[in-house]
Protein backbone atom coordinates (compact mmCIF):
# COMPACT_ATOMS: atom_id res chain seq x y z
CA UNK A 1 0.00 0.00 0.00
CA UNK A 2 1.38 3.81 -0.71
CA UNK A 3 1.65 6.23 1.70
CA UNK A 4 0.36 9.70 1.00
CA UNK A 5 4.12 10.67 0.68
CA UNK A 6 4.53 7.84 -2.45
CA UNK A 7 6.47 5.55 0.06
CA UNK A 8 5.47 1.83 0.51
CA UNK A 9 6.27 -0.06 3.76
CA UNK A 10 8.05 -3.53 3.48
CA UNK A 11 8.16 -5.75 6.07
CA UNK A 12 11.98 -8.09 6.89
CA UNK A 13 10.33 -12.10 7.12
CA UNK A 14 12.90 -14.40 9.40
CA UNK A 15 12.88 -17.83 8.05
CA UNK A 16 10.46 -18.63 10.27
CA UNK A 17 8.01 -15.97 8.85
CA UNK A 18 8.21 -13.32 11.44
CA UNK A 19 8.22 -10.13 10.68
CA UNK A 20 10.14 -7.49 13.51
CA UNK A 21 11.51 -4.44 11.45
CA UNK A 22 9.67 -2.54 9.15
CA UNK A 23 11.50 -0.59 6.49
CA UNK A 24 9.99 1.98 4.06
CA UNK A 25 11.01 3.17 0.31
CA UNK A 26 9.72 4.14 -3.22
CA UNK A 27 10.82 1.28 -4.60
CA UNK A 28 11.61 -2.33 -2.93
CA UNK A 29 15.18 -2.01 -3.81
CA UNK A 30 15.46 1.26 -1.89
CA UNK A 31 13.84 -0.73 1.49
CA UNK A 32 16.20 -3.64 0.82
CA UNK A 33 19.15 -1.24 1.02
CA UNK A 34 18.03 -0.14 4.24
CA UNK A 35 17.79 -3.34 5.40
CA UNK A 36 21.36 -4.86 4.34
CA UNK A 37 23.06 -1.23 5.65
CA UNK A 38 21.97 -3.19 9.33
CA UNK A 39 23.88 -6.87 8.36
CA UNK A 40 27.14 -7.00 9.70
CA UNK A 41 29.80 -5.30 7.75
CA UNK A 42 32.72 -7.26 6.19
CA UNK A 43 35.85 -5.68 6.03
CA UNK A 44 35.59 -5.10 2.07
CA UNK A 45 32.65 -5.70 -0.17
CA UNK A 46 34.24 -8.87 -1.68
CA UNK A 47 34.84 -9.96 1.84
CA UNK A 48 31.19 -9.46 3.34
CA UNK A 49 29.01 -11.87 3.77
CA UNK A 50 26.18 -12.25 1.07
CA UNK A 51 22.73 -12.75 3.37
CA UNK A 52 19.06 -13.53 1.83
CA UNK A 53 16.67 -10.56 2.40
CA UNK A 54 13.03 -11.14 2.02
CA UNK A 55 10.32 -8.22 2.25
CA UNK A 56 6.76 -8.51 2.03
CA UNK A 57 5.22 -5.57 1.09
CA UNK A 58 2.97 -4.53 3.72
CA UNK A 59 -0.98 -4.88 2.28
CA UNK A 60 -0.05 -6.97 -0.27
CA UNK A 61 1.43 -10.69 -0.61
CA UNK A 62 4.29 -9.90 -2.72
CA UNK A 63 7.82 -10.95 -0.90
CA UNK A 64 10.90 -9.71 -2.66
CA UNK A 65 13.52 -11.49 -2.84
CA UNK A 66 17.17 -9.67 -2.41
CA UNK A 67 20.90 -11.08 -1.29
CA UNK A 68 22.35 -8.14 0.43
CA UNK A 69 25.74 -7.40 1.81
CA UNK A 70 27.44 -4.71 3.98
CA UNK A 71 31.20 -3.32 4.58
CA UNK A 72 33.15 -0.84 6.17
CA UNK A 73 34.77 1.81 4.30
CA UNK A 74 36.62 5.35 5.03
CA UNK A 75 34.13 8.21 4.51
CA UNK A 76 34.51 10.85 2.01
CA UNK A 77 36.97 13.54 2.42
CA UNK A 78 34.04 15.77 2.13
CA UNK A 79 32.14 14.63 4.92
CA UNK A 80 30.37 16.50 7.13
CA UNK A 81 31.46 17.25 10.66
CA UNK A 82 29.20 14.58 12.86
CA UNK A 83 29.70 11.81 10.28
CA UNK A 84 32.54 8.92 11.35
CA UNK A 85 35.94 8.65 9.87
CA UNK A 86 34.31 5.01 9.07
CA UNK A 87 30.53 4.04 7.43
CA UNK A 88 28.87 1.36 5.91
CA UNK A 89 28.11 0.69 2.93
CA UNK A 90 25.81 -1.68 1.23
CA UNK A 91 24.42 -3.36 -1.71
CA UNK A 92 21.60 -5.42 -2.73
CA UNK A 93 21.12 -7.45 -5.66
CA UNK A 94 17.22 -8.80 -6.93
CA UNK A 95 16.73 -12.58 -6.82
CA UNK A 96 12.84 -12.62 -7.75
CA UNK A 97 9.63 -12.57 -6.26
CA UNK A 98 7.05 -14.77 -4.37
CA UNK A 99 3.59 -14.48 -3.78
CA UNK A 100 2.68 -15.53 -0.44
CA UNK A 101 -0.06 -18.97 0.10
CA UNK A 102 -3.42 -17.56 1.48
Amino acid sequence: MVREDGKRNFALRETDGDEESVYSGNTPRQAALKAARRLEPGNSEEAADRTELRLREKGTDKVHIYDGWAWRESAPDNKPDWMPGEITEANVSKKGIEHLES
